[in-house]
């Protein structure tokens, strides 16, 4: 040790705003071939959307139960964010505008509130969002585990039109920008 760092501590380094992606070997089924946004990293914990499984749901789906008169309006596709909380609604987006109920992510934001959807349903949401039902979550240190063990492959590159891609080549394009293979399908 050098002298002038006896007693420093290092902060944790944290993953916030940072892309997961699953390893061939991940051993949970509900997250094989996942790529996962984390939206917040802390010593609390993790909180992410998978952004590359769809659902069988549209917005439209979703209107209709939500906002019956404002159904049939749109096909844009909901993503299976998560196994927590299935239930519940999140919307990552770009874009100043503040819903309800918004929690900004520096270069994103995410928002909970039914106003976003309906907003989206008349044209007048977010030019880009991504619709989820759940999240996954970690617990204290249970990410960091998982990160020691290789389950997860971490970046915070996105190759170039990567919102583009088609849900099922972004994990596979993903680790091509990288130089590396995860075992995902092409």
């Amino acid at each position: 040790l050098r002298p002038d760092t006896v007693g420093m501590q290092t902060s944790p380094n944290y993953l916030t705003h940072h892309f997961l992606i699953a390893m061939p070997h991940m051993a949970d089924d509900r997250f094989d071939h996942s790529l996962i946004y984390l939206c917040d990293h802390s010593a609390e914990g993790a909180m992410g959307l998978v952004i590359n499984q769809p659902s069988d749901l549209s917005l439209d789906d979703l209107l209709e139960q939500l906002a019956p008169e404002l159904s049939g309006r749109t096909r844009q596709t909901v993503f299976n964010g998560g196994p927590v909380e299935p239930e519940h609604g999140f919307v990552l987006h770009d874009g100043e505008r503040r819903w309800e109920s918004s929690a900004e992510l520096g270069p994103l934001t995410l928002t909970t509130s039914q106003d976003i959807l309906r907003a989206m349903a008349c044209g007048e949401g977010p030019q880009q969002a991504l619709i989820t039902l759940g999240y996954a979550g970690w617990g204290e240190g249970q990410l960091e585990d998982e990160l020691a063990d290789n389950v997860w492959l971490t970046t915070g590159r996105t190759p170039a039109r990567g919102r583009r891609r088609r849900c099922s080549r972004r994990v596979a394009a993903l680790c091509r920008c990288l130089g590396a293979s995860s075992g995902a399908r092409a």
